[in-house]
């Protein structure tokens, strides 16, 4: 699939669109992210913070659970912003989740350009990691057969 420079302006609007919705009476932070999925959808999601700070949901995993939502598939491209709608990176715990959804060669728009996942989180953890170890698949409920 390609990421074209077209592609790129798409996926920052929609996650200047998904920041403007934001949920954010703590920290006064909003953060909006989207990314492009293998089969050409385009799913975004926004922080929702919560009294117990411990709870809140970054963008990221509104981004994830809208991808799980509307019917999975593989991240191929991410963006993320903030207020002034610049690209933000991902703390590490969103690292994390989009690896597990993109894996090593999801491109993401980073502060000071594009980069490939493998290079924001080197030698990340992935469900192949289970696999090697259980012999389980998780993306098949765990089953080693498909």
């Amino acid at each position: 699939m390609e990421i074209t420079d077209q592609t790129w302006a798409d996926l920052h609007q929609a996650a200047v669109s998904a920041m403007q919705r934001a949920y954010c009476p703590y920290s006064h932070y909003p953060v909006g992210a989207a990314a492009l999925v293998d089969d050409g959808r385009i799913v975004s999601g926004c922080n929702v913070e919560n009294a117990g700070y411990g709870v809140t949901l970054c963008a990221e995993c509104g981004v994830i659970s809208e991808l799980i939502n509307t019917g999975g598939g593989h991240l191929v491209a991410f963006a993320c912003v903030n207020a002034h709608q610049e690209a933000t990176a991902p703390c590490g715990r969103c690292r994390q989740i989009l690896f597990e959804h993109g894996g090593p060669d999801l491109m993401l728009a980073m502060p000071g350009g594009l980069m490939r996942m493998d290079e924001v989180l080197p030698r990340g953890f992935g469900p192949w990691n289970v696999r090697e170890v259980t012999g389980e698949d998780p993306e098949n409920g765990g089953s080693n057969e498909h």
